[in-house]
């Protein structure tokens, strides 16, 4: 089994226009994970994580709670793909997207 795993999270709640993308790049970066965030149109944010599965799920745990001015109502997480992984900027191991 390998250890590596891809997440797709979606995150609802107070989640933009109080720093939430900035900080999920942070954590992404400092914990080696690659993948990309971004807002939607519905006021949500979500965001693709690739690493280690047990970084993932730490990472994905963060996410529950979010930087200060964040209130995470509810995070929604699934097996994400290599396709949506493959959205990032290239050359980019982390990126910030444009809304969808």
């Amino acid at each position: 089994m390998s250890d590596h795993a891809i997440v797709h999270v979606a995150v609802r709640g107070r989640v933009q226009g109080v720093g939430y993308r900035a900080w999920v790049e942070d954590q992404a970066i400092l914990n080696g994970l690659e993948g990309w965030v971004r807002n939607r149109v519905d006021r949500s944010v979500e965001a693709v994580f690739a690493g280690p599965a047990d970084d993932v799920a730490v990472m994905v745990a963060a996410c529950r709670k979010g930087p200060p001015a964040a209130r995470v109502d509810a995070v929604t997480d699934m097996p994400g793909t290599v396709d949506q992984l493959a959205l990032r900027r290239p050359g980019e191991e982390f990126s910030v997207l444009p809304t969808a």
